[in-house]
C-alpha cells in the first residue's frame, strides 16, 4: 500500500521495540508534547510496553499497521476485528510530524485495510472525553460521537492519573 510519499505495512515482531518507543513518544512525556495528541497532562507512565506490543501483533483478528516515510516508521495503529467492525486503537504518528496531514492519510489506509481484509462495514474508538481537540479531528474524518461513555481502563493505576475520573467515549464511522 502507498499513499503519496507513505507506505504501509503489517508490523512484525521484530517492530514491538520500535512501535513502543512511537507510541510513547506520542502520548506521553515531554516529548509527546511537540505534537498536539499529547495525553502528557493526563496520564503519566509509559502507554504500553514491547511485550503488550508483541501480544497484540501475535493475537489472532489483531494487527497493527505502520505507516512508513523513507523506510522509518513514524506512524502505527493497532487494529482489532470485532463482529463487522474494527476497533482502531494506539492510533500514534511521530509528534514532532503531527499536523502535516499524516495523520489522515494513515487513517484512510487502516479504515481501506479493515474493509479488505476484514470486510469491516464500521470503524470505532475510544477517545478520553475531554479531548476535545482530538475528537473534533476525528468528526473532521467522518467519525461521530456515539453518546456512549465508558470508564478509564483500570489497568492504568490511580498513581498515573494526573486528572481523577478519567472516561472514555466511543466514536465509530461507517465504511
Amino acid at each position: 500500500m502507498t499513499t503519496s510519499h507513505l507506505t504501509f505495512r503489517i508490523a512484525q515482531k521484530n517492530d514491538a521495540l520500535a512501535i513502543t518507543d512511537l507510541v510513547n513518544s506520542a502520548y506521553r512525556g515531554d516529548s509527546s508534547r511537540a505534537g498536539w495528541t499529547t495525553e502528557a497532562d493526563l496520564l503519566t507512565g509509559v502507554r504500553v510496553n514491547p511485550e503488550d506490543v508483541r501480544e497484540l501483533i501475535e493475537t489472532e483478528d489483531s494487527l497493527i499497521l505502520l505507516c512508513l516515510r523513507d523506510g522509518i516508521i513514524i506512524g502505527s495503529v493497532n487494529l482489532l476485528r470485532t463482529d463487522n467492525a474494527a476497533y482502531l486503537g494506539m492510533f500514534a504518528v511521530n509528534p514532532e510530524l503531527q499536523g502535516g496531514g499524516i495523520g489522515k492519510q494513515f487513517m484512510q489506509a487502516a479504515e481501506e485495510l479493515v474493509k479488505q481484509r476484514w470486510q469491516a462495514k464500521k470503524m470505532w474508538m475510544t477517545v478520553i472525553t475531554t479531548r476535545h481537540e482530538l475528537i473534533a479531528y476525528y468528526e473532521r474524518r467522518g467519525y461521530q460521537r456515539t453518546g456512549r461513555i465508558k470508564p478509564f481502563p483500570a489497568e492504568v493505576p490511580d498513581e498515573c492519573r494526573l486528572v481523577k475520573d478519567i472516561q472514555m467515549e466511543e466514536l465509530e464511522k461507517i465504511l
